[in-house]
Order: structure tokens, then C-alpha cells, then sequence
């Protein structure tokens, strides 16, 4: 991306304009993958300078996006030292899972009801995405599936709370997984399971899509206590 006159501005520090605000957006997914894939490891500093030189664009969109991935709690700012990649909590990760159970059988329960033709589609597309991911052990897609498929569920429902609340919550499993897929290989249930799931909603059965996503969610849980015993 090349850095227009907007980003120039942002960067000397003017109010950020809408283009600056696409900027951040955009800023926010190239760090947050950065970070989801271990490129910006847990415990190094970040260095604002750096990714807006490396992203081609101004500090104040890098900054934001930064602020933003505070929230959903992938970055820390520490006084006087700048901003540290947090760490991965595998403890944390069973609290998450708590919060997120009720919440995935809202979110497929809404989707099946809500959903568009065009979502169904996608979903049953996504299904066999992932499929094929595990089928040949691409790790890389299988995440990178996964986090396609969080967003199209969450979406389905045409809920913006539930948008908004889903977001942390799949960010901070998105980024777990990625470390700890490739120590137990599960990708084949793994998607066996999601594929359950998306093939419910696609044919508008929320029961079914409830008990699915049960089934995904008991997966999860075990395969989280089995890293736990692990490390």
C-alpha cells in the first residue's frame, strides 16, 4: 500500500482524516496477523516507527491499530516502555471458553435463522475450505479458514452486539490455536467439526447447529487441557 497525503498528515500528528481511519483498519489486521503468527512473538516491544515504515503508512493508524488490539488484549502499553506483545495464557484460555460456550449457540442458533442465501453459500464454501485445509495438513490455511469462518458466523446473525462481542473472544482462540494446532495435529476433527456446524446453519436448522457447535466447543475444551498438560 502506498502512503498517501492523508497518512503524511496523520503521521506529523493532525487530526486523522477518513482515509487515516481506512489506514487503521488496515493496520489492524496486518498487526494482528503479525502477532497471531508469531511473526511479533510474545514478550517483544513494538516499535510504532518500524511497522508504519514497514506498512508504508503514518504512526497515527499504526497507533490506533495498536490501541485496538490493546483492547482485545494482544498488546500491552507499558509507561515509559513502549508497547509489549502480551503472552499467550493457556489458564486464560478455559476462562475464555467459558464465555464463549453460551455464546456460540446464540451466535448458530441467530445465523441459521437469519442468514442470507448468499451466507448460506459462503458458509457451506468455508466448510469445505477447511476440509481441504486439514486434508492436507495446511495449517496456515486451516487458521487462516477459521478465522474466515468466525467472522461469516458472527455476521450471519445480523446482530452488531453480538459482532462486537464475538470479536476478542475469536481473536485471542484464533491466536491460541496457531501455537498449539501444530503440537497436536487436530486438524481433520477440527474441521470435521466446523464443517458440522456450518452445515447447519446453511440449511437453517438451529437446533442442529446448536448441538454442532456443542460438539466444537467440548473439542476445544479438551484439546485446550491437553496443551495445558503438556506445558
Amino acid at each position: 500500500m502506498k502512503k498517501n497525503s492523508s497518512a503524511r498528515k496523520a503521521s506529523q500528528g493532525e487530526q486523522a482524516s477518513q482515509p487515516d481511519q481506512l489506514l487503521a483498519d488496515v493496520a489492524f489486521v496486518q498487526i494482528e496477523e503479525m502477532i497471531i503468527t508469531r511473526k511479533l512473538p510474545p514478550g517483544s516491544m513494538i516499535s510504532e516507527s518500524q511497522l508504519a515504515a514497514e506498512m508504508e503508512m503514518g504512526r497515527t493508524p499504526v497507533r490506533e491499530a495498536l490501541q485496538r488490539l490493546r483492547q482485545i488484549g494482544f498488546v500491552e502499553m507499558l509507561p515509559r516502555r513502549g508497547t509489549l506483545v502480551a503472552g499467550v495464557d493457556i489458564r486464560q484460555q478455559l476462562e475464555l471458553l467459558e464465555v464463549r460456550r453460551p455464546l456460540e449457540e446464540l451466535v448458530v442458533r441467530v445465523a441459521a435463522l437469519r442468514a442470507t442465501p448468499e451466507e448460506r453459500e459462503h458458509l457451506r464454501k468455508l466448510a469445505r475450505q477447511m476440509i481441504t485445509a486439514a486434508e492436507r495438513g495446511d495449517m496456515e490455511a486451516w487458521i487462516r479458514t477459521g478465522g474466515e469462518i468466525h467472522d461469516a458466523e458472527v455476521h450471519a446473525t445480523h446482530n452488531s452486539m453480538l459482532i462486537t462481542s464475538m470479536l476478542p473472544i475469536h481473536a485471542q482462540s484464533r491466536r491460541f490455536w496457531y501455537y498449539y494446532i501444530v503440537q497436536n495435529r487436530a486438524y481433520v476433527e477440527g474441521a470435521k467439526l466446523h464443517s458440522d456446524v456450518l452445515t447447519a446453519i446453511a440449511e437453517g436448522d438451529g437446533e442442529r447447529a446448536v448441538v454442532a457447535a456443542q460438539g466444537l466447543m467440548q473439542f476445544i475444551e479438551r484439546f485446550t487441557r491437553s496443551a495445558l498438560d503438556t506445558f
